[in-house]
């Protein structure tokens, strides 16, 4: 996709707003070797199981067909939960809401929100992906930090499209299931949107500082996602998010904090949910897992 001026700025998909910062590290092409485990675990409460999966939000078609443990927690789902309802994010107003909220005032400009170094950084990128600098300076930071995460994957042959959580949405449509979000697109939005100006740069900083160092891990992190290694995806990405308190707080903690009681409400259900949320909401001690684990749920990895 090439960015002209006149043209309309390009169509960031709301599923990277779901910490892209973070999940999108782990977009690589599928290993060969079978996984001893999965990237998903198996909730139980008192009536109810919930099936916790840890979305990739872009692949490539190497990912396909899925493994046999997903296929299977799937099929015995009647329920999709995802971070919001993807029906939402195809209607006609959900992409200008993004846009309207991401542009900043006719007085104000990227650059002179930024660090000179940090605008050079960012021209640089855009200009190197084919889209040219001068729209980009009517991007609030936030905006501009995704967008370019995006195009860099859509560059490198990553597709949305191809994602863990819009393949079982299209699936769950298909199959008759029930189709529910954890949370709101504006609300999403909100958590960018309702940034400082000083967190927004900071996740501008680090969205440029992932694209430089991010391909150092990915073997590593590759092959600890695909053999279901929960620890070694933890220390990988989370390793950096973590540093920037505020932003890892509410990217990340503050949500899981609001999805719990949703998660638990489902176990009140006779049946099983099929949730599919970003991976790193699933790892560390804030993630999800730990939660239901805290609270007494028994959760194990399948």
């Amino acid at each position: 996709m090439r960015f002209r001026v006149g043209h309309k700025p390009p169509a960031v998909n709301h599923r990277f707003v779901a910490v892209a910062i973070t999940v999108a590290l782990l977009a690589q092409p599928a290993l060969d070797a079978t996984p001893a485990r999965n990237f998903i675990w198996k909730a139980a409460g008192k009536q109810g199981v919930v099936y916790l999966v840890g979305s990739v939000h872009v692949l490539t078609k190497d990912f396909y067909p899925l493994s046999q443990p997903l296929e299977t927690a799937y099929k015995q789902s009647d329920v999709l939960v995802e971070e919001v309802d993807l029906g939402d994010m195809q209607e006609p107003g959900a992409q200008f809401q993004m846009l309207s909220r991401g542009m900043l005032p006719s007085n104000q400009s990227l650059d002179k929100l930024v660090s000179p170094a940090t605008f050079a950084a960012v021209s640089k990128r855009f200009t190197d992906i084919g889209m040219p600098v001068e729209p980009i300076k009517r991007f609030k930071p936030w905006l501009a930090a995704l967008t370019l995460m995006a195009m860099e994957w859509q560059k490198a042959g990553f597709d949305a499209e191809l994602g863990l959580d819009k393949h079982f949405y299209d699936r769950a449509k298909a199959d008759g299931k029930n189709v529910e979000g954890l949370e709101t697109i504006e609300y999403q939005l909100s958590r960018f949107d309702e940034m400082s100006a000083e967190l927004q740069d900071r996740l501008l900083v680090e969205t440029l500082k992932g694209i430089e160092t991010e391909q150092a891990n990915m073997t590593k992190l590759v092959e600890a996602w695909r053999a279901g290694d929960a620890a070694a995806v933890e220390r990988i990405v989370l390793k950096d998010l973590e540093q920037e308190a505020q932003l890892y707080q509410r990217l990340l903690v503050e949500r899981n904090k609001n999805w719990l009681p949703k998660l638990e409400a489902l176990f009140a259900r006779k049946g099983a949910a099929f949730v599919v949320v970003g991976a790193a909401h699933l790892v560390g001690p804030d993630g999800l897992v730990a939660m239901l684990k805290a609270k007494g749920y028994a959760v194990e990895q399948q």
